[in-house]
């Protein structure tokens, strides 16, 4: 039995939502592959301007003032 085969069997016996996520996971994989194959590496700053940091981020947390 392939791999494939058993893969099957055992997604076969999932509920429906798992077998969405495990769709989603294959996906994913095939992307991953698709990639490598292609010897595209990840463009740096490709995520700029979609994370952001407070402005207090290195400010003391009041919270754990009895702790420091």
């Amino acid at each position: 039995m392939s791999h494939a085969e058993l893969v099957y069997q055992h997604l076969k016996n999932l509920p429906e939502a798992v077998a969405v996520e495990v769709l989603d996971f294959v996906q994913f994989l095939e992307r991953k592959q698709q990639a490598s194959l292609l010897g595209q590496p990840r463009q740096q700053g490709s995520a700029r301007g979609q994370i952001w940091m407070a402005s207090d981020f290195d400010a003391p947390m009041v919270d754990f003032k009895d702790h420091q």
